[in-house]
């Protein structure tokens, strides 16, 4: 109802992150109660990243709910995190610090996730081509870091719907998006990530711990209370001493950004 007459929907209070931008304040909201730190360090979904990373598993702080309404709902300006996702690559939205670490992504579908409603969408075997230049503004001028339009292999383009219980295991350079919502439901979906402890994340002042440690588990965080304490922490560090929760690495000088 409120984005159906504000045309407009404020993501922050369900997000796990903080805002990247100068919105952040004191009293900024945020979800990081213990059912996502559940989540987050659930035996099976470590076990499907451990196959992939190995066993010394760290959680990443780039992590995000995203909640995506009905597109005709809203405004053209609306934030990313509740219409189409542009196209990019997570390896571009961190800094240059983390190229050389084994960042997983995890995408968890909460609704069910269909071409009609906004899926994901991938270009397949991508990864190959290492990582493709990005782009910060839209041609409208909207500040959106995506990967120009030249750049995607269209026909190659999967669209990947999913259902609840459902988890896509992404590799860092893997192109990829996702659809505008045409349906009269909302979609709802999780996407988080883990590396390899003891390497970067790329994200150095938002904070990460230990999900998994098999030469030292009792280095694991398993306690609520104090993983919601590292943001708050975070939070107030940013704020007192001026810091960008993260910063482009992107200028938009190349040319298939003009």
């Amino acid at each position: 109802a409120i984005t159906r007459e504000a045309g407009l929907l404020d993501p922050q209070p369900f997000d796990i992150s903080l805002p990247t931008h100068s919105t952040l304040t004191a009293e900024t909201e945020f979800h990081f109660g213990p059912a996502v730190l559940a989540l987050l360090t659930n035996e099976r979904l470590l076990d499907g990243v451990e196959s992939i990373i190995g066993p010394e598993i760290t959680s990443n702080p780039v992590q995000h709910v995203r909640i995506k309404p009905p597109e005709r709902l809203l405004r053209k300006n609306a934030p990313g995190l509740v219409t189409r996702t542009s196209w990019h690559q997570d390896n571009g939205v961190v800094d240059k610090s983390a190229d050389d670490t084994n960042m997983l992504t995890v995408w968890i579908p909460l609704t069910e996730a269909t071409e009609r409603n906004g899926c994901l969408t991938v270009v397949p075997g991508s990864y190959r081509n290492g990582l493709h230049v990005h782009c910060p503004l839209t041609s409208t001028g909207k500040s959106v870091i995506h990967i120009p339009a030249e750049i995607v292999q269209r026909g190659q383009v999967k669209p990947l719907p999913m259902d609840p219980g459902d988890v896509l295991f992404m590799h860092r350079l893997c192109m990829h998006g996702s659809l505008s919502n045409h349906s009269d439901a909302v979609r709802w979906s999780l996407d988080v990530r883990y590396n390899p402890t003891g390497q970067t994340t790329g994200r150095e002042v938002l904070p990460s711990f230990i999900a998994r440690s098999r030469t030292n588990p009792d280095s694991e965080l398993h306690d609520a209370n104090t993983w919601r304490k590292m943001w708050m922490d975070a939070r107030d560090h940013l704020l007192t001493n001026h810091i960008p929760a993260t910063k482009s690495r992107w200028d938009g000088n190349h040319e298939l950004c003009a």
